[in-house]
């Protein structure tokens, strides 16, 4: 195995690098969520129906779930910054075709080209801080990191909102055009380009990428469709569909050496507990910013513009807790703080649940700074820690799995309070939303989050020790 730098240059800073990749990753994030405000103003101008442009969300996500399996393997093979810059070129690239679109095939195509720019960036990027920053940087280069993955889903409707009304909802796509040169300038400049030799006799699993990517886009679609007025069919096929061909997978990875999405990952007990613990956590994590903007704007009456601004209070306490991290795991650990901020994390996803009208938009302020805060340091130690353990010939295979099965949740995570809302609503026999459904939709979602804390309790004690210095203050 081979990880040295073709650039011959030093290796920069855990922050520049770090930013770097969150600036392509925001982009990226924001891009997921901002387009669904648009759809109405898009099928005036293709002249066709708003759900009929669901093709162009349902276009990303099939490019997602096929794709993100397979980076890790060309990221070895080709370099992490070759494939990065690449990765930003195709999606940017795929943006300004998203802004030239002139009807539903087209945009339908260029979201497809977006989608697989998309895929690369995001384990890529989580590949190249694994590997260029030290242990000991890893607690704050995340959280870094993680800042756009938190904000970007929140900021996303309401800015949409504002385009689409102030503007054109091209203009969606412009904004990703510089920010993408950019990224590909700086790139360039201060990301290392590493690469690892494959093992002997290693070959590409074209068959697993086949069965997982039917598999997966059955899972994407079946809880995009379910988050649907009058798609239960459709999304109970689709999910069925997913689980066959999941099952189909997991015969396939058992005999073959090298498997595209390598299950046997769960045996390691950090990243097996990331990941489950980190799943249920995710579920509300992505009903969150789902729900906010319909309840402020559906239930309150607020405008976009006024649903944005409160919103924007998650993404400040988010930002605010870059700087803490570090230092509270280092004081209490990963166990201790993954359990404890898991309870206060959940907590104040479910005082969200009590949220009126009457309520002083101050206290709202508070109480989603607070949430972001608590969310975002929770993220931190799931995606550090969930490497804890992994060797570096693994590592590639393990971000494509662990981001494969993060983006599977949040996607749940919509399903998941969507369902409420329709449950809510059939049995109240109205034709809108009362504040009470968004209640019991962040109440369902809340106790999901809780049973994370089951998981949370079963790491070690030092558990992420070399990573977080806990251990150091009892030497």
């Amino acid at each position: 195995m081979t990880g040295a730098d073709e650039t011959g240059r030093g290796p920069p800073g855990y922050r520049t690098i770090a930013l770097i990749i969150a600036a392509a990753l925001f982009m990226e994030q924001l891009d997921i969520t901002i387009l669904a405000t648009a759809l109405p103003a898009m099928a005036r101008d293709f002249g066709t129906s708003a759900p009929n442009l669901s093709l162009a969300l349902t276009a990303y996500m099939l490019s997602l779930a096929i794709f993100i399996p397979v980076s890790g393997v060309i990221a070895d093979r080709f370099g992490t910054l070759n494939v990065f810059r690449v990765a930003i070129v195709v999606f940017t690239l795929g943006s300004a075709l998203c802004s030239l679109a002139e009807g539903l095939a087209s945009i339908v195509a260029a979201r497809l080209l977006q989608g697989l720019g998309g895929a690369m960036m995001m384990p890529v990027g989580r590949l190249i801080l694994l590997r260029a920053v030290d242990k000991k940087d890893m607690v704050a280069a995340t959280a870094w990191l993680l800042v756009p993955a938190l904000v970007g889903p929140i900021v996303g409707p309401p800015l949409g909102g504002f385009i689409v009304t102030y503007l054109d909802w091209r203009w969606i796509f412009y904004i990703n055009v510089p920010i993408g040169l950019l990224g590909i300038v700086l790139s360039s400049l201060y990301i290392p380009n590493l690469k690892v030799a494959p093992a002997p006799g290693q070959r590409f699993d074209l068959a697993g990428m086949i069965l997982s990517g039917i598999a997966l886009g059955g899972l994407f679609f079946g809880a995009e469709m379910a988050s649907r007025e009058g798609e239960g069919r459709v999304a109970v096929g689709l999910v069925a569909l997913g689980l066959v061909f999941g099952a189909l997978y997991l015969r396939h990875a058992r005999r073959h050496p090298s498997p595209i999405l390598d299950v046997s990952l769960l045996r390691v007990e950090t990243f097996r507990l990331s990941m489950v613990a980190g799943s249920l956590a995710r579920i509300t994590q992505g009903a969150h910013p789902f729900l906010l903007p319909l309840m402020f704007q559906l239930s309150f009456g607020l405008s976009a513009a006024e649903a944005g601004g409160l919103i924007l209070a998650t993404a400040l306490g988010a930002t605010a807790m870059k700087a803490c991290a570090p230092y509270l795991l280092r004081r209490f650990g990963f166990r201790d703080c993954l359990t404890v901020n898991g309870v206060l994390s959940s907590l104040t996803y479910g005082a969200c649940a009590f949220f009126t009208p009457d309520w002083p938009h101050g206290a709202i302020l508070l109480v989603l700074f607070c949430s972001g805060f608590s969310m975002s340091l929770q993220f931190t130690a799931y995606n550090t820690i969930a490497y804890d353990e992994i060797g570096p010939e693994r590592m590639s295979s393990a971000t494509s799995f662990y981001t494969t099965f993060q983006q599977l949740m949040l996607s749940a995570g919509v399903c998941a309070a969507a369902a409420v809302l329709h449950i809510a609503l059939a049995l109240g026999g109205r034709d809108a939303q009362a504040p009470g459904d968004f209640s019991a939709a962040f109440l369902v979602v809340t106790g999901i989050s809780l049973l994370a804390t089951l998981w949370n309790r079963r790491f070690a004690p030092d558990a992420g020790s070399d990573i977080s210095g806990h251990h150091l203050r009892d030497r």
